[in-house]
């Protein structure tokens, strides 16, 4: 298990990296030439996009070694910490002060995952879920994505729009971890060739892209405290609910529920915090308008 958490969290620094650097490298690219092939042709020539790329590519390598070794319920939450890490790297790359307010929730967000984890302790489960059981569990989280895509498209663009189509991403997220923990189960018992014939294969590519079509979209919909919190938590909470039920992932009972939804409550306090600060949305969107309206102004230098 100590394996897993390991790679689940080079996963959610080796994405936080990724998402950094292809800011970076998009920032880079001259006016004249931030439009189709001129961007793509500047891109391609561009160390940072690579590098983008790269931690792209070795997030979904350390994710899927993850969940082959640890429990969906106890690893996917991990990848929580994408956001504070974002912060740290961007405020890096890009010369972003981070103010006390967000280094505190980036505590709070340590501390109270940590915290819940280690309270609720998810262990056990089955190594594989049988074909009937996904039937249902991808009819339930099929439904709620979708109504929550038509309840989002049908508002104007805002808080609401944002946070429809964010945690309808989040579901994806946490369902093509799913599939992926699944995959990976059949590429050790059957090898390649049982990997490449499963349908868990195809199906979370399918989701995964999907999801990232909608975040995508969930960005553009609204600000970032609408869309981040939907995002992170969402996906925390549905993979969390596919350990226990789909894959009958146990925790602990009793008194350690107190700590855990102590934990939840300070990592939850945290993520919505931190997503209202402006040195965030430097570090994520360092392109990004300042907005009066957002915590955490100085009138002395970019601070969050």
């Amino acid at each position: 298990m100590i394996l897993a958490v390991l790679f689940a969290l080079l996963s959610a620094g080796s994405n936080a990296l990724g998402t950094v650097l292809q800011r970076r490298a998009v920032l880079n690219v001259p006016e004249s030439q931030s439009r189709r092939l001129g961007l793509l042709r500047n891109l391609l020539h561009n160390p940072a996009w690579f590098g983008g790329i790269l931690g792209v590519v070795f997030a979904a390598l350390f994710q899927a070694l993850a969940l082959a070794s640890g429990s969906l319920a106890a690893i996917q939450p991990i990848f929580i910490l994408e956001l504070p890490l974002a912060l740290l790297i961007g405020s890096a790359v890009f010369r972003v002060r981070i103010s006390r307010t967000a280094w505190l929730c980036v505590v709070f967000i340590f501390a109270g995952l940590a915290l819940a984890l280690f309270s609720t302790a998810p262990s056990g489960g089955r190594s594989q879920v049988p074909g009937v059981l996904w039937v249902p569990a991808l009819a339930a989280t099929g439904g709620m994505a979708a109504i929550l895509v038509v309840t989002g498209l049908r508002r104007p663009r805002g808080v609401a729009r944002a946070a429809c189509l964010a945690a309808a991403a989040a579901i994806g997220n946490a369902v093509t971890a799913a599939l992926v923990k699944s995959a990976m189960t059949v590429l050790s018992e059957e090898g390649a060739t049982g990997f490449l014939l499963a349908w868990q294969t195809y199906s979370f590519a399918v989701v995964g892209g999907a999801s990232v079509f909608l975040l995508g979209y969930a960005l553009q919909a609204g600000p970032l405290i609408a869309s981040q919190p939907a995002l992170t938590l969402g996906d925390a909470v549905v993979s969390f609910g596919l350990g226990i039920t789909l894959y009958a992932e146990s925790l602990r009972q009793g008194l350690w529920l107190v700590p855990a939804l102590f934990g939840a409550a300070l990592l939850s306090y945290g993520v919505f915090t931190l997503s209202r600060t402006r040195c965030l949305e430097k570090c994520i969107t360092p392109d990004a308008e300042d907005d009066p309206h957002q915590q955490d102004q100085n009138t002395t230098a970019p601070t969050l």
